[in-house]
């Protein structure tokens, strides 16, 4: 494995622009034309496709197209879950996702985060938060979860919302930055 990758699965600092990690975005991109380009609903081809694409899905799991992602091996999606259209999921970092999770349409789960020093970002320095989403949550539409988020279990989240910080299970929280109104029975 090459220095750049390495350093982007232990977490650290990573310059994107390595031709290793540029191979795993073309065979991402790839898989993901495949996927986006299906236009009879056809549930086996493109769960076969995702198969190829994620490092793990659970029975039952449904994306809608269009979706897009950096590499896609580091997202697992537990059973039952469900992406509507037009999902966007920044997979630098792991994203791990529970079973039974409903996600609106247009939320993106943005794992990289760059460099905050000019030179650095300019040079082109990131790196990449994990982002875990706990059992049966709800990610109302155009949700977008940042980098090293963990939303708790059983937690709605609502459409719009901006998720910068962790949100415990079982509440419902809205707004940007998201905070918690209200506790979930």
């Amino acid at each position: 494995m090459g220095e750049m990758k390495d350093r982007m699965l232990a977490g650290d600092w990573f310059i994107a622009d390595d031709p290793e990690l540029g191979e795993a975005v073309m065979r991402c991109a790839k898989l993901l034309a495949a996927f986006n380009a299906i236009e009879v609903p056809a549930p086996a081809e493109r769960r076969a496709i995702l198969e190829q694409l994620f490092g793990a899905m659970g029975e039952g799991v449904i994306v809608r197209p269009p979706f897009r992602c950096d590499v896609g091996w580091n997202i697992g999606i537990g059973a039952r879950s469900f992406v509507n259209f037009g999902g966007i999921f920044l997979d630098t970092a792991p994203i791990t996702i529970g079973a039974d999770v409903q996600i609106g349409p247009n939320v993106q789960l943005l794992a990289p985060h760059h460099e905050l020093d000019t030179e650095r970002r300019r040079a082109g320095w990131e790196k990449a938060l994990p982002i875990t989403i706990g059992d049966n949550v709800w990610l109302g539409g155009g949700v977008i979860v940042c980098p090293g988020v963990t939303i708790g279990e059983n937690t709605v989240v609502g459409a719009g919302s901006v998720v910068t910080k962790d949100l415990p299970a079982g509440v419902l929280a809205v707004g940007n930055p998201a905070r918690v109104i209200r506790e979930l029975d």
